[in-house]
């Protein structure tokens, strides 16, 4: 009877484990995807149209063919950043420029 008893007892520990790691990798995701949101808000909208003519010109030279979908703008250190949804032979791609038409990495445009 006794070990009856401690085979319910382990079962039921082992489920009550599982279900808290799981809570945490939850909580996780859910931490990762409000940063995401946080980052993406920092980024205003902007018509493409209206983008600078560095911009586009650098966009024209490096992805030929390219259509720009859409764009944002934030300004870091008194330089705009855009952050633009290009259209590359049917791929979708995501780019960051300056306003001067130079391509930036991920270093260098994270505040």
């Amino acid at each position: 009877m006794k070990k009856i008893a401690l085979s319910i007892m382990t079962v039921g520990a082992l489920f009550f484990g599982t279900q808290s790691t799981y809570a945490q990798e939850e909580e996780m995701e859910e931490v990762e995807a409000i940063e995401m949101e946080v980052q993406e808000e920092t980024f205003a909208s902007v018509d493409v149209a209206e983008l600078p003519q560095a911009v586009k010109d650098a966009v024209a030279l490096d992805y030929a063919g390219a259509e720009t979908s859409e764009a944002w703008v934030k300004t870091k250190d008194e330089t705009k950043i855009y952050k633009l949804k290009l259209d590359v032979n049917g791929e979708t791609k995501k780019v960051y420029v300056d306003q001067d038409g130079k391509w930036l990495e991920k270093e260098d445009k994270d505040s």
